[in-house]
């Protein structure tokens, strides 16, 4: 059976990523005082773009292992592509950055003990316990989805959808626990693995459902959506930027379950759906496809706004980054990750090289 095509969830990748950008610049360029430290609070709610991308992700990627359980090569077809569409693009970038960037004096030269971390995919372990390590810190979210993916597959192809769906509850319970045990013991929990995959288990388990993913369930994503947003709102109040720990345990948890009903909602309605039309827009659409990127290369690119093209002007100054951001994004998906990308279906360890969809 053919896996159905979401277009709409190319727009929410899309705004993710638009979210995240949001906040970088946010947090670079502007201080803390009168309204424009207002508007930066408030831009930390585009820190939760990570949070929309990892149940993204863990819906996507559970849906695929899923329809593919019964497929010859079932393993290798999944890191083969899992590896066309993540190693190039991330081992390129830590190469511009490291060896590259500090030429143009936007990035300190390092030493490689110092780098291997996020060579190896431990920056966001390093970062947790505060390892001696440099690099990229936007990094950590790639990290985190790198190492899902090395036992999930596994876990799916082994397990029915109710296995699964007990499995993916116990990972959401384990996570908030891990948390609250993390913060009595005064570590952090923002990057590491376990205390942050109750996302991608959020995601699992739209995609272990998703045959109830129709117009007449959206009712139940709508009160599910407004369930999770007035807490989301109350603890960010009450918060007020201090990071304690009721904050701290439960953001996550509400966060992955407000995301969880955005995405059923939109995969409940249908496409004549204003919310739908908005999601399947030409911007949105372009930038999911190209999001990869973008969320890769804004950093260095704010650093390197920063440093020689600030104009003073708050509003240039984003439009400067959002249109590099987006030429460079696009000229890499064009001509170097889509040179990657045309090699997914070709698997040169099956013994016939068999294409899989």
């Amino acid at each position: 059976m053919k896996i159905k095509y979401y277009k709409s969830l190319d727009g929410v990748r899309g705004l993710a990523a638009v979210m995240v950008v949001i906040f970088h610049f946010f947090q670079y360029f502007v201080g803390n005082e009168g309204i424009m430290g207002s508007f930066k609070k408030l831009s930390m709610l585009g820190q939760t773009g990570v949070d929309l991308f990892f149940v993204l992700s863990g819906f996507l990627i559970t849906r695929i292992l899923i329809y593919s359980k019964d497929k010859e090569n079932y393993f290798s077809s999944f890191y083969w592509k899992r590896t066309l569409r993540i190693f190039p693009l991330y081992y390129f970038f830590l190469i511009l950055y490291y060896y590259i960037a500090p030429y143009a004096e936007i990035v300190e030269f390092s030493n490689f003990k110092n780098q291997i971390y996020h060579f190896t995919f431990l920056q966001n372990i390093g970062l947790t316990f505060d390892w001696n390590i440099f690099g990229p810190n936007h990094y950590w979210s790639l990290a985190v989805e790198e190492h899902f993916y090395l036992f999930w597959p596994l876990i799916v192809f082994g397990c029915g959808k109710k296995a699964l769906a007990r499995i993916v509850g116990a990972i959401i319970i384990i996570a908030f626990l891990l948390r609250m045990w993390m913060l009595s013991e005064n570590i952090g929990v923002f990057y590491f693995t376990f205390t942050r995959f109750d996302g991608l288990a959020f995601g699992a388990l739209l995609a272990i459902r998703e045959n109830s993913l129709t117009e007449k369930n959206r009712q139940f994503f709508i009160k599910l959506l407004v369930a999770s947003a007035i807490p989301i709102f109350v603890l960010f109040a009450l918060s007020a930027g201090k990071e304690n720990m009721l904050f701290q345990t439960s953001k996550f948890l509400l966060l992955s379950a407000f995301y969880f009903a955005l995405i059923g909602f939109v995969l409940c309605i249908n496409q004549q759906h204003f919310v739908s039309k908005f999601f399947n827009g030409g911007f949105l659409q372009y930038t999911g496809k190209i999001s990869y990127g973008l969320y890769v290369y804004h950093p260095l690119i704010i650093l390197l706004v920063s440093h020689y093209l600030s104009t003073g002007y708050l509003i240039l100054d984003f439009i400067i980054l959002v249109a590099l951001s987006y030429f460079v994004s696009a000229i890499s998906f064009k001509y170097f990750e889509s040179f990657f990308l045309r090699f997914k279906h070709r698997l040169p360890f099956s013994k016939n090289a068999q294409v899989h969809e």
